[in-house]
């Protein structure tokens, strides 16, 4: 699955991709590795019907069987199972949302049989897409440290993998929008509709462009020298 991506791109980019209005994320830095439990922009419709680029913690709420005797819930970064009962409330408009990325990042393995991140992107320019995500707000304990939290949460739905993921993670990758009107059919149309969307990008569509790195700034300069890579 997919715990770390990227994004690149500044919000102005972000803003007009998405056609948002109104921009509540203050100065929005480069984000080159974003982790689980992590602050990302998202865009959503806002409480007064204003599509709005805001910040959101990654990770939707656990379903209570999976919190049986924790203390915390570090939440849900991939949703796949759109049937359950936990998911489907944050199925309807309201709550779907676009999470922007330029790169994501799949586990493989190297010539060692080490775990290396391997970086995905629509090409080497790394352009901004969205993935198809969901929202909410929540109020849970995240952190011991932290104690009992109230904040936005999202995550990102995903499907089969492509050719491309396949090589390296054969289980799944993230719905990822490329199409304008896909973008509207997700936040905007009935479930029936926005399902279809939980497909996988088209093969041919996703490039390889780093490897064994953390984070993907966009540039080569934190890229790893080029490794082999055992296919699962």
């Amino acid at each position: 699955m997919c715990n770390l991506y990227s994004m690149s791109k500044g919000q102005q980019a972000i803003l007009e991709l998405a056609g948002a209005m109104r921009d509540a994320t203050g100065n929005l830095p480069m984000l080159p590795g974003i982790f689980p439990d992590y602050a990302a922009p998202i865009v959503r419709t806002g409480a007064d019907d204003v599509r709005e680029l805001a910040m959101a913690r990654w990770g939707m709420p656990s379903p209570a069987m999976a919190l049986q005797g924790k203390k915390v819930d570090r939440g849900v970064t991939n949703v796949r199972n759109t049937a359950s009962p936990h998911w489907r409330r944050w199925l309807v408009p309201a709550a779907r949302c676009l999470v922007p990325f330029t790169s994501f990042s799949e586990p493989g393995l190297n010539a060692e049989g080490k775990s290396e991140p391997v970086w995905f992107a629509l090409d080497e320019n790394r352009p901004l897409a969205f993935f198809a995500g969901i929202w909410t707000g929540w109020t849970s304990t995240r952190k011991v440290a932290e104690g009992e939290v109230t904040c936005d949460l999202f995550a990102f739905l995903t499907t089969e993998p492509n050719a491309e993921v396949a090589t390296i993670h054969p289980k799944a990758m993230p719905v990822i929008l490329t199409e304008e009107q896909d973008v509207e059919t997700w936040l905007a149309e009935p479930w029936s509709e926005a399902s279809l969307l939980q497909r996988p990008l088209k093969d041919g569509a996703l490039r390889i462009v780093a490897l064994g790195t953390k984070s993907d700034g966009g540039d080569g300069s934190d890229r790893a020298p080029t490794v082999s890579l055992a296919l699962r």
